[in-house]
């Protein structure tokens, strides 16, 4: 596999010459998009390698925050693109792929041939509480617009205040996780590192990079393919930006839940969905007012439904401390339904 994935690397180059010689943008897009993948795959290698000398709990942050660094870095350069409807849809992507398609595998390919496998169950369900929370906060401005559109004026302040009390709550949830109840971030067994330390900072320094330049590309190939291939921004940014920023997570969930540390894989995949929806999403909020196009916390009936449904499976799914290959089985098939829907969506 890591053979694949540094023969993928061959995307990178190919697809910045394919950029500067003018190659259509529809190939131009698909191939970004695949160099994307190898990238967010070593930034997901080097950090579990750094995590991998710390505690389950602040290994869990590390995972996530650099596991997210594709989506919050395509964001950004979708945003001063003016592409807000594919920056909202990559963060209801991002959240769904997270807990459905990401921990749907984790759960899946960790539970084959296993009748079951074990976590904290009290960990997970503070992070589906948190999960429950950021849905409210999506909620609001929702309702709000629905209900008084004639105050619609006001929705960018709500926002704004929304993403204020998210940011705090995410500070909230790290101090709660890192400081006065780490005892219940434990975990049994123990990774030996296998890179040294200027290894794996160098590694997740350079993939960043290589992220960042991929990921302009990227995004300005999204124009020309909607016109070309009839796809929405909707489609284009729940499943495909989502999916290609959630690589690292992807990987990183399903090789730890391989290893039967599934309460690292369940601290990965909630916790970067909740980041998504706790960090990601107000961080790009109040950016998008300092790039001159400013974005609200407005998300389409279509999308919250879709995140409300996938923190439900999700919960009801991790409530026992228990998962088996099934309920992998079942989280996968969620997401495909979804994203069928998503693509038929106008």
């Amino acid at each position: 596999m890591d053979k694949v994935f540094l023969g993928l690397l061959l995307f990178v180059p190919v697809a910045i010459l394919a950029h500067f010689a003018g190659v259509s943008p529809t190939i131009v897009f698909f191939l970004s998009a695949a160099a994307v993948v190898p990238c967010a795959k070593y930034i997901g290698e080097a950090t579990e390698e750094l995590a991998s000398r710390t505690n389950p709990a602040i290994a869990s942050l590390l995972n996530a925050t650099f596991g997210n660094a594709p989506e919050l870095i395509i964001g950004i350069f979708a945003l001063n693109a003016g592409l807000i409807e594919v920056v909202k849809a990559s963060i209801t992507g991002s959240i769904i792929g997270n807990l459905l398609l990401v921990l749907g595998f984790a759960i899946f390919a960790g539970g084959w041939g296993k009748e079951k496998q074990t976590f904290n169950r009290t960990t997970a369900v503070a992070g589906g509480s948190a999960l429950f929370l950021a849905i409210i906060a999506l909620i609001m401005p929702a309702i709000f617009l629905e209900t008084a559109p004639q105050s619609a004026a006001v929705v960018p302040a709500l926002s704004i205040f929304v993403a204020v009390a998210l940011l705090i709550m995410y500070i909230a949830s790290l101090i709660f996780s890192l400081h006065t109840h780490s005892h219940l971030y434990t975990e049994e067994g123990h990774y030996i590192p296998k890179w040294g330390v200027a290894r794996s900072i160098l590694t997740l320094l350079v993939a960043t990079l290589a992220v960042a330049w991929v990921s302009e590309i990227l995004v300005g190939a999204i124009e020309p393919l909607v016109v070309s291939l009839g796809w929405t921004q909707l489609f284009i940014g729940v499943i495909f930006v989502a999916v290609i920023g959630n690589a690292a997570e992807h990987y990183s969930a399903v090789t730890v839940a391989i290893k039967n540390r599934m309460d690292l894989a369940i601290g990965i995949t909630s916790g970067s969905a909740a980041q998504i929806a706790m960090f990601v999403a107000p961080v790009l909020l109040l950016i998008s007012f300092f790039i001159g196009h400013p974005m609200t916390l407005v998300f389409n009936m279509f999308e919250l439904v879709s995140i409300l449904l996938s923190i439900l499976i999700v919960n009801l799914i991790v409530a026992d401390g228990e998962s088996n290959w099934f309920e992998g089985a079942q989280l996968i098939a969620a997401y495909v339904i979804i994203a069928i829907a998503f693509f038929f969506h106008p």
